[in-house]
């Protein structure tokens, strides 16, 4: 049965969305993990994709055009399906949008969706019913962090709710009306879908039972409170502010001995940081500490013996298992680890891959590198230049700067050159835009910026987005040579080794040199052999001779 699918809200405050490009034509097949289109949004264009298999029945909105979200976008269903009903009747399909099922029942159909029918069918003036956002466009279900406020407690335009883990990082979820926080349908701790009812703000004192009841029976879920009695409301915040406390000495406590609140996104900050949650002072309800306070924290300086003792305090306990013992712990998979798990699996199943080796001469990048850091304020690192040399190498072999779809291979006139970046939860890949344009100095400025954001998690979707080529360094922690999996759509990924120090050949006599072994990990589809070879020869003339990349 065919599939409506509307005009998507990929960011939290889009109303509308603009098709860039179609990369699916009317009559293509499409299956599940398929990028349909390219829509532009009020903070970044963004890949859409399809969570359904078939073939592409109808495009509702041609390129270029603009549409409001909820408006047919597109119609996949089987080849030589009767869609006529489902165009004509467009308008009042909208509200079926990117479910990823199509109820056959007449009843399901004439009710719609859960949340839609919710805010239609009872919703008191001044009431707004918050869902779930998606705020990345590969999100699918988010996971709340930490909620900034509580039932009962005042909201203006601009406060922020909460912070929600998505897919990517943990981002802070703002306010878009005034009122008085009447309900919250996902707790602290808990992982919901998106389009999932959030929260409900309105006047003080509004009776929403009935859209409470209403998404319960949605959900098949039992009975909620809508608005806990105060006594209630203070055993519950009394048990969530145990919960929060942190257990290390140096964290739990201040200097007076009493606990610390901090959000779990200014904990992350400040641990990234080395700070010491006892030493700043939080703007939050109640003294909690916020992000913005870890950002703004201007240590102050202490006396030697003072840090001694903290260091001791801060230092971890040990917990050893007797000999002969076994013991596991089920830890719950964040929403950015499970995003890499379905990434690199479709990549790795779906993609037939190669991978090519090389080694390098890196003793005149050495020398290069020595001599441009010696520049006062400048400061390049190995991986800036391998990044740039990548992108010199892209522009003379367009082959390996491609993406692969079902029935045509695109060739991007662009190059953007993504870096992966090791962070607490996975990998996050930041991407340097138009890097054949940059110096070794703008690369290497771009990459620390980007970099930074993505471990603090402060990383926007729209800088994650559109790389054409990866880059995968891990020698800086002594691994010399290892296989990356292709970061899709791209073409290949280049793993990069550890510099060596090892006996080479030079004009017959062994010497001690320097060496970099790269490995480039190909998709067969769109690279042949002889193509990934040829780049990485190229790539291999460019880094060994520095001075070719500073034209």
């Amino acid at each position: 049965m065919a599939t409506v699918i509307n005009m998507p809200r990929l960011s939290d405050t889009m109303e509308e969305g603009v098709v860039e490009k179609w990369l699916k034509k009317v009559g293509d097949k499409v299956e599940e993990g398929d990028i349909l289109a390219e829509i532009e949004t009020d903070k970044a264009t963004m890949e859409f994709e399809s969570f359904h298999e078939g073939t592409l029945l109808y495009i509702g909105i041609q390129e270029g055009e603009t549409s409001p979200v909820d408006v047919l976008l597109a119609i996949i269903g089987e080849e030589g399906e009767d869609i006529s009903a489902l165009i004509n009747g467009a308008p009042e399909t909208a509200k079926t949008a990117n479910k990823e099922e199509v109820k056959e029942d007449a009843k399901d159909d004439e009710t719609t969706s859960e949340t839609s029918n919710t805010e239609i069918a009872a919703i008191p003036d001044g009431v707004h019913v918050i869902s779930m956002p998606r705020l990345s466009d590969t999100m699918t279900d988010g996971t709340v962090a930490s909620w900034l406020k509580k039932v009962g407690d005042k909201v203006e335009e601009g406060d922020i709710l909460a912070e929600i883990e998505t897919d990517k990082a943990t981002m802070e979820f703002e306010c878009f009306y005034e009122g008085t926080i009447l309900y919250i349908g996902v707790q602290e701790g808990e992982t919901a879908p998106v389009d999932s009812l959030l929260t409900i703000i309105g006047p003080e004192g509004t009776d929403i039972s009935a859209i409470v009841a209403n998404d319960d029976a949605a959900e098949n879920a039992p009975a909620k409170k809508v608005i806990p009695s105060e006594k209630e409301e203070d055993k519950k915040e009394a048990k969530k502010e145990e919960n929060i406390v942190e257990t290390s000495a140096s964290t739990s406590t201040n200097t007076s001995g009493g606990r610390i609140f901090a959000s779990p996104l200014a904990k992350k900050i400040a641990a990234d940081k080395g700070i010491n949650l006892a030493d700043v002072s939080g703007s939050g309800e109640n003294g909690r500490i916020i992000k913005k306070d870890i950002e703004n924290y201007t240590p102050a300086a202490k006396p030697a013996e003072v840090e001694k003792s903290e260091k001791t305090e801060t230092a971890p306990a040990m917990n050893f298992v007797a000999a002969g013992e076994e013991k596991s712990e089920e830890v719950k998979n964040s929403q950015m680890r499970k995003a890499i798990a379905k990434a690199l699996g479709s990549s790795k199943f779906t993609a037939p891959d190669f991978s090519l080796n090389i080694e390098v001469d890196m003793d005149n990048a050495m020398a290069s590198r020595k001599i441009i850091n010696a520049i006062p304020d400048v400061k390049v690192s190995f991986n800036d230049m391998v990044v740039k040399a990548c992108a010199m190498a892209l522009q003379k072999h367009p082959q390996v700067n491609t993406s692969w779809t079902d029935n045509n291979t695109i060739y991007h006139s662009h190059i953007h050159v993504g870096v992966a970046v090791a962070v607490d939860d996975g990998l996050l890949v930041p991407v340097v835009k138009h890097t054949n344009t940059l110096s070794l100095t703008q690369i290497g400025a771009s990459v620390r910026d980007l970099a930074g954001k993505a471990r603090h998690k402060k990383i926007a979707p729209a800088e994650m987005q559109g790389s054409t080529f990866t880059v995968s360094n891990l020698g800086m922690f002594g691994i010399d040579n290892f296989t990356s999996i292709i970061n899709q759509p791209n073409s290949a990924i280049l793993s990069v080794g550890a510099i060596v120090e090892k006996p080479v050949v030079k004009n017959g006599q062994i010497v001690v040199g320097n060496t970099m072994k790269l490995t480039l990990t190909c998709d067969h589809r769109t690279v042949d052999g002889a193509v990934g070879a040829q780049f990485l020869q190229t790539l291999k003339t460019f880094i060994e001779n520095p001075v070719t990349m500073l034209a």
